[in-house]
């Protein structure tokens, strides 16, 4: 498994994201995803599957040491009555007792992000948490929080994907040794269709899909990838038997266009870099 590494501590830079999946799905897909390689697994309190991950990890017999498990605390639980709460919901659900890296899961416009950032350090103090992390957070968010802190912020999890220029962030947040973690690499369906990654793709013997998952993480990003089919699983893990050229790792870069940005609800993003 190849690691990413910030702050000194190492993580799988492939996981396997649950988001839009149903209880049934995250149940049958998991035990594929753990035989083909798979040991960092990505969930969100909104994302309504918590249980069902921690049913199927269970039942799979995964071994908790051998797990990296990250969950998020959604915005509605901002709050010194709720977050410590929410988290020891979510540990049940998840049948841990405590999770390898907690995230809030959007800067929001109503909850001072000092707040969030110490409701943060106090999981971690806890023992809820190994590490600790953001979501979605602009540069002087990221900035802000990492001054914040008295743990390290491990990562900033944002959209990233060959059509989304996301390099001034992730050039910002080298600079805070804070790793960046993509989530919808695929680009909501774009990425595999897509011909010019198809031609890449035809050199190597590999999908669309399997180009943009290494060029992630031959940027440094620890990249999220997803399916709710247990035959495709294996496909999104076979993509460290080759590496991507130079010219490809521009080539895919120069995919990147204006308004390509696809995630960003009002009242929860904040002002893109």
């Amino acid at each position: 498994m190849h690691m990413i590494k910030a702050d000194g501590t190492e993580i799988p830079a492939l996981g396997f994201g649950v988001f839009r999946m149903s209880d049934s799905e995250v149940e049958a897909v998991v035990p594929a995803a753990l035989e083909a390689g798979f040991r960092h697994f990505d969930t969100a309190q909104i994302y309504g599957n918590e249980a069902a991950l921690g049913t199927a990890l269970q039942r799979a017999g995964a071994r908790r040491q051998d797990l990296f498990i990250t969950t998020e605390v959604w915005v509605d639980n901002y709050s010194e009555a709720q977050f410590a709460t929410s988290v020891e919901e979510s540990l049940d659900k998840l049948k841990v007792d405590h999770v390898d890296l907690l995230l809030r899961h959007w800067p929001a416009d109503k909850v001072a992000i000092a707040d969030q950032i110490a409701w943060l350090n106090e999981m971690q103090a806890a023992g809820k948490t190994r590490l600790i992390g953001v979501s979605n957070q602009n540069i002087a968010q990221m900035r802000e929080s990492a001054a914040l802190s008295s743990a390290p912020i491990f990562t900033n999890q944002i959209e990233a994907h060959p059509y989304l220029d996301q390099s001034a962030v992730a050039d910002a947040a080298k600079a805070l040794d804070i790793a960046i973690t993509a989530y919808f690499g695929m680009a909501d369906g774009a990425v595999p269709r897509d011909p010019a990654l198809q031609q890449i793709g035809a050199k190597y013997g590999k999908t669309a899909a399997q180009v943009a998952l290494p060029w992630l993480v031959q940027l440094g990003y620890v990249a999220l990838s997803k399916t709710s089919k247990p035959s495709r699983v294996a496909e999104n893990f076979a993509i460290f038997d080759f590496a991507l050229d130079d010219g490809d790792m521009v080539a895919i870069a120069k995919l990147a266009r204006p308004g390509s940005r696809l995630v960003s609800p009002a009242g929860l993003a904040p002002a893109w870099d």
